[in-house]
């Protein structure tokens, strides 16, 4: 390796690794804003936040790569068409696209393993990712005592306490309503004070009443009028136990959520698309065979009333308008039932379409999400090279736009993939088809030193119209 392609891939791996950090983080959290509500409260603990920051963070790491390659390219060339070291590079005789060929061959490189990565470790950080996430959303929150405020969480038992001590565990007015029975508020226990723990590895929850009174309607249906019998007893201390097995994080098993799209690979994929596909075609052809009990078909010389011909002897100046509506009658009724069973069958048809395009999506989205590698590359660099600024400012403001150019036009083409309107194909591949015309202008527009970004050259220009109009 020569000591030019040490410099160039020098200058870039600082700023890659550090852009690659933003974005993964920008976007995890982005990403993750939207399950905030299914996290808070639940006292998950560190070690199952960090579990599944982590899956979501291989979810990402795909579509922030991209980003990372703009940025940190742009960057790298900006700085040294900063500092005059590109401009020394070409006076040496040394060209532009042998000045971006180390970069562009570690950008392959990033380009091959965004594919594996996508292909065999995202489906699988999907997998374990929503699984969990699924268990995360079934837990119930922590328990969460509140002064004043009945607390239901506990199942078939309401509790209730009038002051609870900064020590977290000392409770005042204590009052305890057991709805186990299945018979209401027929059970209630008051206490002045109590002392809450957990036992047995958190699975138990103890309360430990002092000075109170436990209130027991009696059922008995022989009693007609309207008094109804209770037990009443005082105590000292009473302990009661409550089961918080309803709090435990319980795992499903994985194989559960393993038919996703999100979490096949390419073979697998491709497996559902061909199924759907031969289902569809199958369909299909039935149409004709689902369609003929819809219709009648009949040969006769006399008239028919529905399906039935008349007798030979009826009166037929006085049966046919009783004829033409029976038969209008029936055709009415055959039409609506067609109707509405083509209605359904192509409903279900769009249905099966719709889900293998989905299919289809994800299989070409491991493709063009490495592609976009390259293609971020060719824009980033000798965009860099032309605007000669490095650092976080104009770099930073010149990606978002490119970043959110090509996400939109992702989104665009994902849609209207999945609703049929263009071949999945072509629609994924739109964001960058579009782009690389672009990246390949910013090229050319490099090698000739151009100055399309320049204050100065349209300053010119304007200078030049204006004196072409006196």
């Amino acid at each position: 390796m020569k000591k030019l392609d040490k410099l160039i891939l020098s200058s870039f791996f600082g700023p890659f690794f550090l852009t690659l950090a933003i974005a993964e983080f920008i976007l995890l959290t982005q990403y993750m804003l939207k399950y905030l509500d299914d996290l808070v409260g639940k006292d998950l603990g560190f070690a199952v936040i960090v579990e599944l920051l982590m899956y979501f963070s291989m979810n990402m790491l795909p579509v922030a790569l991209p980003l990372a390659v703009l940025l940190s390219s742009l960057m790298t060339f900006g700085n040294l068409g900063e500092h005059m070291e590109l401009t020394a590079i070409k006076t040496s005789g040394i060209s532009l696209v042998r000045t971006l060929l180390p970069i562009f061959v570690f950008t392959i490189f990033i380009s091959g393993f965004a594919f594996f990565f996508n292909n065999n470790i995202v489906p699988k950080a999907n997998l374990k990712a929503y699984s969990l996430l699924w268990d995360i959303r079934q837990k119930k929150p922590s328990l969460d005592l509140r002064e004043g405020s009945f607390y239901n969480g506990i199942p078939g038992y309401s509790i209730k306490v009038g002051k609870k001590y900064g020590d977290g565990q000392t409770l005042g007015d204590v009052i305890i309503y057991d709805h186990t029975q299945g018979r209401g508020n027929t059970a209630v226990i008051l206490a002045d004070s109590g002392i809450m723990t957990t036992k047995f590895d958190d699975k138990y929850l103890s309360i430990e009443l002092f000075k109170g009174k436990t209130f027991v309607e009696e059922a008995n249906e022989n009693l007609r009028d309207d008094g109804t019998p209770f037990v009443r007893q005082s105590f000292k201390e009473n302990r009661i136990m409550f089961n918080l097995s309803s709090f435990n994080l319980d795992r499903t098993r994985e194989e559960l959520f393993a038919e996703n799209k999100m979490m096949k690979n390419i073979g697998q994929l491709k497996y559902v698309t061909d199924s759907l596909q031969r289902q569809n075609v199958r369909e299909s052809k039935l149409v004709s065979t689902n369609i003929t009990p819809y219709y009648t078909y009949f040969r006769s010389t006399q008239p028919v009333v529905g399906d039935k011909p008349l007798p030979a002897d009826a009166k037929i100046e006085k049966e046919i308008p009783e004829v033409n509506q029976a038969i209008l009658q029936t055709a009415t009724n055959k039409a609506r039932n067609l109707r509405s069973f083509t209605q359904s069958f192509v409903e279900r048809l769009q249905n099966t379409k719709r889900e293998t395009n989905n299919f289809e999506i994800e299989i070409y989205r491991k493709y063009t999400q490495s592609a976009a590698c390259l293609i971020m590359f060719l824009i980033g660099a000798p965009l860099g090279a032309i605007i000669k600024k490095g650092g976080l400012g104009v770099p930073v403001l010149i990606s978002i736009l490119f970043f959110i150019t090509f996400y939109v036009l992702s989104i665009l083409g994902e849609k209207w993939g999945r609703e049929g309107l263009l071949p999945v194909g072509q629609g994924m591949w739109m964001a960058n088809l579009i782009l690389l015309p672009i990246g390949l202008f910013f090229l050319y527009q490099a090698r000739n030193d151009s100055a399309l970004l320049e204050v100065d050259m349209y300053r010119r220009i304007i200078n030049k119209l204006k004196r072409n109009k006196l």
